[in-house]
């Protein structure tokens, strides 16, 4: 069976770390690019980060100032997502999706991605 799933959210507070999984199964992640996307309550979702397949380059959101780093461990088919300094604006459902690019990797939230994980809540509040 195909699929993507994340693990690693929970409550924390303000200032506080989280390490974020994505992990496949049926399929080879180290074949894709990935994003980490997010959806706030009431809030259309947006794209934090992307890792590529073709040489490991990472990309982030703006808005994140450098607090997000994403990483892959392909033995473990799995990707990372490493959230520092979490503020309670980072409260949201995280996903992870699996896409295919010839160069570099995407986190537009209306691309054509091949695979979505459920999300893993994500709560930071004092």
């Amino acid at each position: 069976q195909v699929q993507l799933v994340e693990s690693g959210g929970g409550l924390v507070q303000p200032g506080d770390s989280l390490r974020l999984s994505c992990a496949a199964s049926g399929f080879t992640l180290g074949s894709y690019s990935i994003g980490w996307f997010r959806q706030a309550p009431g809030k259309e979702r947006e794209g934090v980060s992307c890792i590529s397949t073709s040489d490991d380059k990472t990309y982030y959101a703006e808005f994140l100032k450098g607090r997000f780093t994403v990483s892959r461990d392909n033995a473990k088919n799995t990707v990372y997502l490493q959230m520092n300094s979490l503020k309670p604006e980072d409260t949201a459902v995280y996903y992870c999706a699996a896409h295919t690019l010839t160069v570099g990797c995407t986190f537009h939230p209306g691309w054509r991605y091949d695979y979505w994980g459920q999300g893993t809540q994500v709560t930071v509040s004092s």
